[in-house]
Parts: C-alpha cells; sequence; structure tokens
C-alpha cells in the first residue's frame, strides 16, 4: 500500500490581510507569500485584477475553512476614471478601442448621474474577466479576439460617495456586492454622462466585515520579517505575527462557548445540545469556540443543538 505524500511546508493558521501590488494577479501574490512563510495550505478569496491594489485576505491552514464566507462579502473600492476612451480591457491595461468627446461637466451632474447606480441591479461581466464558458476563462477567449455572450449577473450597488471630478475624469468610492466588476461600473457611468470611460486605479479597502483599521501588510514587510537572504527563506516564523484568527470575518455571527465533551463531539461529526441554539432559528451559522479557541463553523437545527459546517481537525 503506497503512503499518503506528506505536505511540504509548515502548518500555518489563520488571515493575513495583504495589500497586494499593482501589477501581480491574486495568485501570483498569493504564492509569493506561501513561499516566503513556507506554508503547507493557502488560498486567497477573489480575485484582484492585476492593475487593482489593495486588501486580498489570504487564508492559511483551517482559516481557507472561512474563504467561502469572504467570496460572498460585500466590497469597498475606490477608484479613478479618466473619460472619453474606452479600452478592451475596461481599464489602463487595454488598448484604446473608442474615442468620444467629453461634454462639460459639473460635479452636480456627476452625482445625479451615479445616484441612479445606486441599488440592486443586473451587470453584464466583461470579456476580461475569471469567468467561465465552457471551461475556458473569458480573458483566455478575448486575447484570441474571441467575444462571446455573456448573461447578465444580479448585484448591488449599496453606496457612492467621494465624487470628485479630475483634470480628466473622476474618482470615486463604492461599496458593492459580490459579484460587481468596478470597470463595467465605470464604463457606465461614463457612458451615462454621454462620453466614454476606463478605469485608471483601482484599490480594495475593506471587504465585508473587517475593520478598514487593521493593517494591510506587503509583501515586502513579511520580506523583512523572515529574513530573506540569497532567495532562501531563513526564518519563515518571522511572519505568523501578522496573521489573524480565524474567526476574523465572522466576529459578528452567533458564538457557542462548549464544554470539553461538546467540542469533542462537535469535532467527530456529532451534532450537541446548546442552549444558544435554542436562540436562533434553524439553520443559523455560528463561531464554535472551546477554551476561548476558534474550533470551527456550526449551524442551529430545529431542535436545539448544533451540528457541525465546517469544523478545523486536531
Amino acid at each position: 500500500m503506497t503512503k499518503a505524500r506528506k505536505r511540504k511546508g509548515r502548518a500555518v493558521h489563520g488571515i493575513l490581510l495583504l495589500d497586494k501590488p499593482k501589477g501581480l494577479s491574486s495568485n501570483q501574490a498569493l504564492q509569493r507569500v506561501k513561499w516566503l512563510m513556507k506554508a503547507q495550505k493557502a488560498g486567497h478569496t477573489g480575485n484582484l485584477d492585476p492593475m487593482a491594489t489593495g486588501m486580498l485576505p489570504l487564508c492559511f491552514g483551517h482559516a481557507t475553512r472561512v474563504s467561502a464566507f469572504l467570496l460572498d462579502a460585500d466590497k469597498h473600492y475606490s477608484a479613478v476614471v479618466k473619460l472619453g476612451q474606452r479600452t478592451d480591457t475596461g481599464d489602463a491595461e487595454g488598448a484604446i478601442v473608442e474615442e468620444a468627446a467629453v461634454p462639460p461637466l459639473t460635479i452636480a451632474e456627476l452625482t445625479e448621474v451615479a445616484a441612479r447606480f445606486i441599488g440592486p441591479q443586473q451587470q453584464i461581466p466583461p470579456m476580461y474577466s475569471a469567468l467561465k464558458q465552457d471551461g475556458t476563462r473569458l480573458y483566455k477567449l478575448a486575447r484570441q479576439g474571441v467575444e462571446v455572450e455573456r448573461p447578465p449577473r444580479d448585484m448591488t450597488i449599496h453606496e457612492l460617495s467621494g465624487l470628485e471630478l479630475t483634470d480628466d475624469g473622476f474618482r470615486f468610492s463604492v461599496h458593492c456586492s459580490k459579484g460587481t466588476y468596478v470597470r463595467v461600473l465605470a464604463e457606465d457611468i461614463a457612458k451615462a454622462m454621454g462620453t466614454l470611460g476606463h478605469l485608471t486605479a483601482l484599490r480594495r479597502d475593506a471587504i465585508g466585515g473587517f475593520d478598514t483599521g487593521l493593517p494591510f501588510i506587503t509583501a515586502e514587510q513579511i520580506e523583512q520579517a523572515v529574513g530573506v537572504d540569497d532567495a532562501f527563506v531563513a526564518n519563515p516564523e518571522g511572519a505568523d505575527g501578522f496573521l489573524h484568527s480565524s474567526d476574523l470575518p465572522l466576529q459578528h455571527w452567533p458564538r457557542a462557548d462548549l464544554n470539553v465533551d461538546a467540542a469533542w463531539s462537535l469535532k467527530h461529526g456529532n451534532p450537541v445540545f446548546a442552549a444558544m441554539a435554542r436562540e436562533h432559528d434553524q439553520g443559523t451559522m455560528v463561531c464554535a469556540y472551546y477554551d476561548d479557541a476558534f474550533i470551527g463553523i456550526a449551524q442551529t437545527t430545529d431542535d436545539g443543538r448544533l451540528a457541525p459546517h465546517r469544523i478545523f481537525p486536531g
């Protein structure tokens, strides 16, 4: 019988809030940090375009089990738009494919137009996106000059703020639901003002319930902390101080503090009775703790128990 191959690297657990630099894909940034920390298992929580910067939560070890809840979370962005030109990618990295005159604009007009985009709506994803068509990423088709029909997707713009005219366009901040393409939003606002536009800068300021006061860590800071020397990581543990607890994005959820027997049962796949479960509707997601340590996610049942949903091993 062949032995299971041992995973290389350290068992690192937690969430790191990376300030993704411009020019790297989300996966390239993830792989760089994973290598620096010599981590066994890691994943990111939703793509940021290479041109974009800002918050990219990286989940390590146990925290990868909560990453899906960050994918579904609202996002906050700051963006800068240049008017008068449309690019094939919707941002400054693309080729200019169309130009149009820019009418005289006032901040009052910009504010009035932007207000039309507040609320639930549908948006057609751009060709330059990571969505798949018959198993192929749309951006790969776009690079081949192929354009396919994309069904509109539901999304919501909760708030548009920080509106400001610039010498060649405007800037804004947006609080939006998952599935929102800020590039498309910028193009649509420009079109509603009677011209064309594309993004020249985009920064993700926050995701979901993350406190925007939490520091974003750069790859350079991690590199300094781990002591890179001649392309070898000398002290991968040096970056562990940047990690946040795996329950960081879930701390607004109900909390269940379990005794040793209940924690053991939950970890072994068995529902357990908990007084707090009766205080919530069936199917409510709950953060489970033993001895103040986060052990995973449970779900309330109709008979006052907690059923394991995503429980950490160990």
